[in-house]
C-alpha cells in the first residue's frame, strides 16, 4: 500500500497522551478523525507521522512541544479587572471566550483571583508539553466533513459557517 499524499483525506484513529501517561483525547470510543493531510488542519507532528503511515499502519509517536502547541508564552497570561466579568463571580478552571479586537474569537482559562484581578491564560491548554500519541491509519479518500474548517481562509469560509469552522489539533 502506498502512504496518503499532501492534500488527501485520512481517517485516523488516535489516542494523546501526556508524558505521564494520562490521556487527553482519543477517538477510540468514536468515529476516526477525518482531516487533509498537509493543509494545516492538525499540529504539524500529527501531520508528519500520518504522512509516514500506510492504510492499517499504526505507530506511536512523541510530538515535541514546537511541533504541537508550541511553548507557554507568558505574554500570553493576563490580569483583568474583576469587573470585567460583569457581575459574574468567575472561579478558577473557568475556560472563558473573549473577542479579539480584529473579531478573532480566543479561549481563555482563569488561573487565579486574587483583590488585584483575574489572571487569564490565553495560551491552548497543552502548549509546552510534548504529546504522545497512538495513531492508526484506517482509511485515505472521501470528503472531509464541512465542520472540520476546510476551504476556510481569511476571506472567510467555502462550505461551512465560519463561526463554527474548527478543527481538530489546530
Amino acid at each position: 500500500m502506498a502512504k496518503p499524499q499532501p492534500g488527501d483525506t485520512v481517517h485516523v484513529h488516535y489516542t494523546g497522551r501526556l508524558l505521564d501517561g494520562s490521556q487527553f483525547d482519543s477517538s477510540a470510543d468514536g468515529d476516526p478523525l477525518v482531516f487533509s493531510l498537509g493543509s494545516g488542519m492538525v499540529i504539524p507532528g500529527f501531520d508528519a507521522a500520518v504522512a509516514d503511515l500506510e492504510v492499517g499502519g499504526k505507530t506511536t509517536v512523541t510530538i515535541p512541544a514546537d511541533e504541537a502547541y508550541g511553548p507557554h508564552e507568558d505574554g500570553l497570561v493576563q490580569m483583568v479587572p474583576k469587573d470585567f466579568f460583569q457581575g459574574e463571580s468567575p472561579e478558577v478552571g473557568w475556560v472563558v471566550q473573549l473577542q479579539s479586537p480584529d473579531g478573532a474569537i480566543m479561549a481563555a482559562s482563569i488561573e487565579d483571583i486574587s483583590d488585584e484581578g483575574v489572571t487569564l491564560d490565553l495560551n491552548h491548554p497543552l502548549a509546552g508539553q510534548d504529546l504522545i500519541f497512538d495513531l492508526e491509519l484506517v482509511e485515505v479518500g472521501g470528503d472531509v466533513p464541512a465542520w472540520s474548517g476546510a476551504g476556510c481562509d481569511d476571506e472567510g469560509c467555502e462550505g461551512c459557517d465560519s463561526a463554527s469552522a474548527s478543527s481538530g489539533f489546530s
